[in-house]
């Protein structure tokens, strides 16, 4: 495992992967050792060829696995022996002229604006330090768009009240600074308030805190947004990514620009934000219908 090892400790030394996206990758590669091991009784990656991770795909489309998730694992295994090529424990790449799987798009229902005014005025009715809370997470989510692992790890340092900004630390470590709407400060002064008077415990610098001061999970986040909006939307996905969703397609909806859109969410690309656009061109092609002088004839 002496690759694979010299591989995570690149992926967290150099490329400033996420522990997350670290154990995925890891995962995904030792699946393929012990596959290559009980098929053909190849334990170094090294002399892999591209004939058994083929026979690896067929045995994972044959076991129903996604092409979604088929994709992702050769994703690892392209990384992997990207990494052995630039190190030279290898010379050619097995997966030199790989083409993915086909994947169907599917197109992610957003939130409606009105979905949205309900579960806001169903948070304004708590005002405990619980409540207060919940409803600033779900004023920043909605409000920036930014995501659920980027919101929980907020530090009260990274809003910056005199700019009305607030800085988040994105995928691989990147900064990006976003702007937060009046309403977003006022929740946050009272939050703040009832925030003083609990136990903080740990790290007291994280802004979402339980009532015992620990920092609040990811799932913890999940529950509450598909808690409310269960009762607000009858959509099949209720989730923070939704929410995020949401934020992107009102903002293009509403004539920003898709540049703007992409440097918000912490896209490294336009091609991640033009997936959030398939709303826009309906609310386009409706606008465009109903404003153009030939649509009636």
């Amino acid at each position: 495992m002496e690759s694979l090892e010299a591989f995570i400790r690149y992926l967290k030394s150099e490329k400033n992967y996420s522990p997350h996206t670290i154990l995925a990758y890891q995962k995904d590669i030792e699946a393929f050792k012990l596959y290559c091991i009980s098929t053909y009784e190849v334990e170094a990656l090294e002399e892999v060829t591209y004939t058994y991770i083929r026979g690896w795909i067929v045995e994972m489309v044959e076991d129903g696995v996604s092409n979604r998730s088929i994709n992702r694992k050769i994703a690892s295994l392209k990384a992997f022996y990207k990494f052995l090529i630039k190190v030279k424990k290898i010379s050619v790449n097995p997966l030199a002229k790989h083409v993915a799987l086909k994947v169907s798009q599917k197109a992610e229902v957003p939130f409606s604006e009105k979905e949205i005014d309900k579960v806001f005025s169903m948070l304004a009715e708590d005002t405990s330090f619980e409540g207060l809370r919940n409803k600033l997470m779900v004023e920043i989510l909605y409000g920036t768009g930014i995501r659920r692992a980027e919101l929980i790890n907020i530090k009260v340092s990274d809003i910056d009240l005199t700019s009305s900004t607030l800085k988040v630390l994105g995928k691989r470590n990147k900064e990006r600074i976003v702007p937060l709407l009046p309403f977003i400060i006022e929740s946050f002064y009272k939050y703040m308030r009832l925030r003083e008077n609990i136990a903080i415990e740990g790290d007291v610098n994280y802004l979402f805190v339980v009532e015992g001061g620990v920092k609040v999970s990811e799932t913890l986040v999940y529950r509450l947004i598909n808690n409310y909006f269960s009762i607000a939307s009858s959509k099949v996905k209720k989730s923070p990514h939704v929410l995020r969703h949401s934020f992107a397609t009102h903002l293009l909806n509403n004539g920003a620009d898709l540049n703007s859109v992409k440097e918000l969410l912490g896209h490294a690309s336009l091609a991640s934000t033009q997936n959030y656009t398939h709303t826009s061109i309906a609310e386009l092609k409706k606008s465009y219908s109903g404003a153009h002088p030939r649509s009636k004839k």
